[in-house]
């Protein structure tokens, strides 16, 4: 391995180290503002966002799983837990007996709708504090020139 290669590979591990770090601050500012006014984890805010953003409002479980960044076991315990709280509901797919589709409920709707200024808060609010920190500023100016800049701006 060359030297070029070294630091090549070094400031590689750095960006990775400071979008970890980058995500975990906003992840814990999310989930912190999400469980303490709606109740909600951060990974059940983003199934309900998920799906609500489908067009008919519903997937199938596996495309689901990958659309969350979840095993399909993590993402079958998520759903199960907010199909009992009446967020969601599954149901067999008409064409294929085999396939289970998960769709947002009415009162999922509703829930969403009212933590979703909770959720841009903390996100804009995560993003600000970061600016500030010399090693994340840099990937929050890239999220700003890739269309999330109001959010930053705002808080």
């Amino acid at each position: 391995m060359s030297l070029r290669d070294g630091v090549q590979d070094e400031a590689r591990a750095e960006g990775w180290r400071s979008l970890a770090a980058l995500h975990a601050r906003i992840e814990i500012r999310i989930e912190r503002a999400l469980q303490a006014a709606h109740g909600l984890s951060v990974s059940e805010y983003t199934v309900l966002d998920v799906l609500n953003r489908q067009q008919d409002r519903h997937m199938r479980m596996q495309q689901l799983a990958n659309a969350v960044v979840l095993s399909q076991s993590a993402t079958t315990r998520l759903v199960a837990r907010l199909e009992e709280q009446d967020l969601l509901v599954r149901y067999l797919c008409a064409t294929d007996r085999r396939g289970i589709y998960t769709e947002v409920s009415d009162k999922g709707r509703r829930v969403l709708q009212e933590a979703a200024p909770t959720h841009d808060a903390a996100l804009r609010e995560a993003l600000a504090e970061a600016v500030a920190v010399p090693e994340l500023a840099p990937l929050v100016h890239a999220l700003e020139s890739a269309g999330l800049g109001e959010l930053a701006q705002r808080a």
